[in-house]
């Protein structure tokens, strides 16, 4: 009979693992920090404080599999702990996205330092599912919430059609005649998709299939939650044009959200289901689906203790010197500038006069911008423009520029073109670059406005998102800089017009401001 050979941790191990994980905290506190600070402000993560103890249970259950393995380090992990801790200084000095994603970069590294590639093999699951705990990237976020809202409205829509009911959809705004349904940012379905994601993945990993099928599973998650979440929407629309508006509010609202949410994890199960009788090994359920548990060690077992690789100690010193630069990142701070504050921004621009408006404190909460000025102008041919501009003194820490983008499908209006449009005589620097923005029409009706907006940032002047992000990075480590921000313009369309008239509004009133806004909006 074949030796049956297990290994056991010693005493040594279990204490230089706990030293690694305490180094792990130390070096990546502030981060941590601000992860479960989103997880508290966001209820589309809210499930995520149940994620890593879930991470923890799947390692356990693996650990029948661990222990036959002799669990010999790699010094490939080594390096990937020296990425990790890189990528979570960069990030102290930018964007604490930056920081959330090299914590499980670091965490991942250590493992294959610590166990190597056979023992990260067995447990590479378990850290696939910490990714789902790190928030999306503002900007991306809400990209994909915007998407998401115009995806919802058209199905939802076409499910209050299929009751015979009138209704009419622009942009965002479902119109049911006596009521109008907006489906903003809290009805995009993120909320369900997120933790439904989450929840699916868990499910693979208990299902006893094929990776194909278990991949399936997850994906059938996606396409689910978004037409459940219109189904929601729509007959939330039924239900008030019957029974009134009660219905698209307070706990109602919320009672049909959970609801349709334990609706998709029944769904999902039914998939999962299907699945199993797909292809030539068809198993009933109870056999797929289920709960392992570690099996018990065999009682003609020949048990070892574990060696003590080198690679650990690898590890160890380069936590124990990031450990130790630490402290010094943490105070470091952005270099401070000095500028004009906005409340200060004259209503007097040339030929223009203005008068400065406020923004709800709702909506500064979710800004959370550090000044702003927000003003009409009107200037002596009675033309008219909005003016605004968000200043953020740092964009590390969850403080971040939200693009117009974002915004956009608010209320119903939709975007009819989106282009670059270069300002005549406007140059942003020595060379004479000409200004370059994003020039935006959009619609509601018969309403039409035209936008143009820019980044400012510490010297350029951007359009792209992704640019924006990346010299965030570049001049939060070169400069010690974060700071920036949003210019925004905006004209409404008169019904005699067309779109040329507002870009000659637009020109002349940003050939007046731009070299005034440089004292408030510093290079």
């Amino acid at each position: 009979m074949a030796e049956i050979l297990v290994w056991r941790e010693t005493p040594l191990r279990w204490a230089l693992i706990t030293t690694l994980m305490a180094l792990l905290a130390f070096v990546f506190w502030d981060g941590l920090v601000e992860l479960e600070s989103l997880w508290s402000k966001k209820e589309e993560y809210s499930h995520a404080y149940l994620l890593p103890l879930i991470s923890i249970f799947l390692v356990w259950q693996k650990s029948d599999e661990l222990r036959q393995l002799p669990l010999e380090g790699s010094w490939y992990g080594v390096p990937v702990v020296v990425l990790g801790v890189a990528l979570g200084f960069a990030g102290a000095l930018s964007s604490y996205i930056i920081v959330h994603y090299s914590i499980l970069v670091t965490l991942t590294g250590v493992v294959l330092a610590c166990l190597g590639w056979r023992g990260l093999k067995v447990i590479w699951t378990p850290l696939l599912l910490l990714f789902f705990a790190v928030p999306l990237p503002l900007f991306l976020y809400n990209e994909v919430s915007l998407k998401l809202q115009l995806i919802s409205s058209q199905l939802g829509v076409a499910t209050i059609r299929l009751f015979g009911i009138s209704v009419f959809l622009e942009g965002n705004v479902i119109d049911l005649g006596n009521y109008k349904l907006q489906v903003v940012e809290a009805c995009n379905g993120l909320r369900y998709l997120f933790p439904l994601m989450s929840i699916a993945f868990i499910m693979a990993c208990f299902f006893r299939g094929t990776l194909w099928q278990r991949i399936l599973v997850f994906l059938c998650s996606i396409p689910l939650t978004i037409v459940m979440n219109s189904i929601r929407i729509g007959i939330i629309g039924v239900m008030v044009e019957h029974w009134g508006t009660d219905m698209a509010e307070g706990f109602l609202h919320d009672f049909e959200g959970w609801l349709f949410f334990m609706v998709c994890m029944v769904m999902l199960i039914g998939i999962m289901w299907l699945i199993a009788k797909i292809g030539p090994n068809k198993k009933p359920f109870q056999e797929v689906f289920g709960v392992d548990y570690p099996l018990p060690l065999p009682d003609e077992a020949t048990v070892r203790a574990r060696k003590l690789p080198a690679t650990y100690i690898g590890v160890v010193v380069v936590l124990v010197a990031a450990a130790a630069i630490t402290p010094i990142m943490e105070r470091r701070q952005d270099v401070a500038v000095v500028r004009k504050s906005l409340n200060e921004f004259p209503v007097n621009i040339g030929s223009w006069s203005g008068k400065h408006d406020t923004i709800k404190d709702i909506y500064l909460e979710s800004l959370n911008l550090t000044d702003y000025v927000i003003a009409d102008y009107e200037d002596d041919r009675s033309r008219r423009v909005n003016f605004y501009t968000a200043y953020y003194a740092s964009q590390r820490a969850g403080e971040a520029i939200h693009s117009p983008q974002s915004c956009l499908p608010a209320g119903g209006w939709k975007v009819d073109q989106l282009s670059q449009f270069n300002i005549d005589g406007v140059s942003t620097d020595a060379e004479g670059s000409l200004l370059n923005v994003n020039r935006v029409q959009i619609k509601m009706g018969e309403s039409r406005i035209l936008v143009y907006y820019w980044f400012q940032q510490r010297g350029r002047v951007i359009t792209n998102e992704y640019l924006v992000k990346w010299y965030l990075l570049v001049d939060g480590l070169q400069r010690s800089r974060t700071d920036g921000a949003l210019v925004r313009l905006t004209t409404v369309i008169n019904p005699n017009e067309e779109w040329a008239a507002g870009d000659e509004r637009l020109t002349d009133f940003i050939s007046d401001a731009t070299p005034i806004l440089k004292d408030y909006v510093p290079d």
